[in-house]
Parts: C-alpha cells; structure tokens; sequence
C-alpha cells in the first residue's frame, strides 16, 4: 500500500516536472460566480435588501465594508489558488488577508475608543450583531461548497489548508453580498461582527477540507 507521504512527494515531483500551472484557475473563477449568484439569490429571497440600498452607494461606509470583505475574499482567493496545485504557497493572500484585517481593526478601535462612551456599545453591537455571523456563514456555505468542488478537481496535497483557504475566500464573497442586506454602518461593527462570520466559513472550509477534497 503506498504511503500518503510518498503519494504526496510523488505529486509534487510529477508537478515540478510539468512546469508552472496557468495563474488563475477558470475553474475557481466560475465557483465564485456560481457561489455568489447562489448567495446573492440567498440574500434577495430570505433576507431581502436594505431599503436604502438606492442610496447607500453614496455613503463611504457601504464602501468600506464592500472593500474590506473584498480584499479578504480576494486574500482567500490567492490562497486557495496556490494551494489547488501541490507546490504552490498561500503566502501572498495570507499577508494580503491579515494586513486589511489588521488595518480595519486598528482603525475601528481607534474610533471606538474616541467615541463618546455611551455611543461605544452601540457602535460595536449595532442592531445585528447576533444574527450577522450566522447570516454570513449561511450565505457562505453555497460559496464554499462550489469552491470545494472546483478546488478537488485539481491537485490539492495540503487539505486543511486548501479547505481553509476556500473558507476564507468564500465568507469573504458572502460577506460582501451581505452587505446588500445589512445596514450596520461603523466599522467596530464590521471588524468584530463581519471577520467573526468569515472566520466561520474559514473553519467550516479546514473542517471540510480533508473530506471533500481527498482523493478516492
């Protein structure tokens, strides 16, 4: 019986021999358009959209929530993609991924501990914050599910860490399209609330990882 490690170096050697893959999977790229049309009709069917959604493109808030979770998407994406061929490393997302979570939260707790301090509680629980993890790792398991199954089909060696990293890339794409639904507007909010969900959908993608994506 061959060894999961010698499987594994043996993976690896037949990559290195066939040169560097295409930088960008077109697989991967029609998960994530499958996923978020699923999260988006998700968001329109149980959720529904804010009612100032027509106006909320002209507040620098809706914004900064898009990019945030965005960039964290994006972060998740280049890692999965790397971790989709045996030989490639997640590095560039994953300092990607911390340094726009880094820089939202120092900004959010900056403005939280100069706000007024009976503004703090509100400005960090908002309205939602109770059901906005579970909104977002709802939204994103579709997400996830259809990065896992473009991701298998590739040749994955580092199972957690690829099923992690679809996590990453997928709660960052449903928390984007949450926000078409929520209207909290401080970042405290955003960086507690919004990364928690995330990180939901990251650990359910490492938890998932070794069992949909392994060879059989």
């Amino acid at each position: 019986m061959t060894h999961p490690r010698d499987t594994n170096d043996l993976i690896e050697a037949l990559a290195l021999d066939a040169g560097p893959a295409p930088k960008v999977s077109p697989r991967l790229v029609a998960a994530a358009a499958l996923g978020g049309l699923v999260a988006f009709a998700l968001v329109a069917a149980w959720l529904g959209f804010r009612p100032d959604l027509p106006e909320a493109p002209s507040t620098r808030m809706f914004w900064m929530k898009a990019f945030y979770t965005a960039l964290l998407g994006l972060g998740g994406f280049f890692c999965v993609e790397r971790l989709s061929r045996p030989v490639g490393s997640p590095r560039g997302g994953l300092i990607l991924a911390g340094c726009v979570f880094a820089l939202l939260v120092t900004i959010g707790l900056w403005r939280f501990m100069h706000a007024d301090p009976a503004d703090r509680m509100p400005m960090l629980m908002g309205q939602s914050w109770q059901v906005c993890p579970r909104n977002i790792l709802v939204l994103g398991v579709p997400v996830l599910a259809a990065t896992l199954l473009a991701v298998r089909s590739l040749a994955p060696t580092r199972l957690v860490l690829a099923g992690a990293a679809a996590g990453l890339f997928s709660g960052g794409v449903a928390a984007t399209i949450y926000g078409l639904h929520c209207p909290e507007h401080t970042m405290a909010f955003v960086a507690v609330w919004y990364s928690l969900g995330i990180a939901l959908v990251t650990a359910l993608g490492a938890v998932a990882g070794p069992w949909a994506l392994r060879w059989r």
